[in-house]
């Protein structure tokens, strides 16, 4: 009997171990087979309100918003989207607080505070709410006389040994490359063009992210023929001072902040921006927008970046195919490990009678 146990043990030890090197072998051969994969937007949904049903707890809005009232200027879209989400969850927040609220709105949106943000917003970016920077920034900032600007400024910097803005000098590149290969690409590249242009807007009103700003300076370091930028005079002659190798990392997270912003709005996409540190994060941000929609900033506000994040990917069947296997062939051979001590103990203990 313990033999038939032992064989059959066996035979589930070499089928774990077939199943889990077919696995291994196609992840291996195969590069569209991978450990994770990207949510359905069903999934991403019941993800998010999985995470809401414990954590947006009234105390946790509560404070959220009150947090969110002390800045400077206030951020009425994260306002908005979170008393939005108190509404969705049914949630009764203190009267005192909903006071604050109205009065708070009252003094941001009168004509005479909307006069003065925005006279302050066009002298100095940094001080814009989103609002007020679609309104006092973009119809530059998302053209292309931005972005030739933004070339020329480096180019004079450059000649006359003044510091360079390296990150708007690589947004630029971007934005005009695109702009410029519109017609051949039939269009496509709009998507970069606009990318770059809301990057460059978030920019001046620091709402880049400090990685995403160092993957721009690597991209103008590495990229631009600095020597030749000088003397460039039309976005061919820039072309031709660019290595555009140098610059796929930026441009591939541009593309991807493109998505958000046609999955929600400008205003949306300038909000979110700063949870944004490389391609990887802008694809996972809009991957959440065309799931969620106008709720993902509410969203957003309650999981954090990491978690929300998470929401967005899920494992895929062959990944779940290898940990199988190999929880079959652990087991298999902790049982034949098992099974082989047992009958040693057996022999000690018979011999050990027959010596008594």
């Amino acid at each position: 009997m313990r033999r038939l146990v032992r064989l059959g043990m066996l035979v589930v030890l070499i089928g774990s171990l077939a199943a889990t090197g077919v696995s291994t072998l196609r992840v291996l051969s195969d590069p569209t087979l991978t450990a994770i994969r990207t949510a359905a937007a069903d999934e991403i949904i019941a993800a998010t309100d999985a995470v809401l049903a414990t954590d947006a707890t009234p105390e946790r809005l509560a404070a959220l918003i009150e947090t969110r009232l002390q800045e400077t200027p206030r951020n009425w879209l994260a306002l908005d989207a979170l008393t939005d989400l108190v509404a969705e969850r049914g949630i009764a927040l203190p009267v005192s607080l909903l006071r604050r609220l109205s009065e708070a709105r009252a003094d941001d949106f009168s004509l005479l505070s909307q006069a003065s943000a925005c006279a302050l917003c066009a002298y100095d970016p940094a001080q814009c709410s989103l609002s007020q920077g679609m309104m006092c920034q973009a119809p530059v900032a998302l053209t292309p006389v931005g972005d030739i600007a933004g070339v020329t400024r480096a180019g004079v910097a450059y000649v006359s040994g003044d510091p360079i803005d390296q990150i708007d000098l690589a947004l630029s590149v971007v934005g005009l490359g695109a702009t410029a290969a519109v017609l051949a690409s039939g269009g496509t590249s709009v998507v970069v063009k606009a990318g770059a242009s809301l990057a460059k807007l978030a920019r001046r009103m620091g709402r880049v992210s400090p990685k995403l700003a160092d993957m721009a300076i690597a991209a103008a370091k590495e990229g631009v023929d600095w020597a030749a930028l000088p003397a460039a005079r039309s976005v061919d002659d820039i072309s031709a001072a660019i290595r555009a190798d140098a610059f796929a990392p930026l441009t591939a997270t541009l593309s991807d902040l493109e998505r958000l912003r046609a999955a929600t709005d400008a205003t949306t996409a300038l909000h979110l921006l700063p949870l944004v540190d490389d391609a990887k994060d802008a694809r996972s941000l809009a991957t959440a927008a065309e799931a969620l929609g106008p709720r993902l900033i509410g969203r957003a506000e309650v999981l954090g970046k990491a978690r929300l994040f998470r929401t967005t990917l899920r494992v895929s069947e062959t990944a779940w195919m290898l940990i199988s296997g190999l929880s079959g062939l652990l087991m298999s051979i902790a049982a034949l490990m098992g099974s082989a001590l047992q009958s040693y103990l057996f022999r000690r203990l018979r011999r050990t009678a027959k010596g008594a």
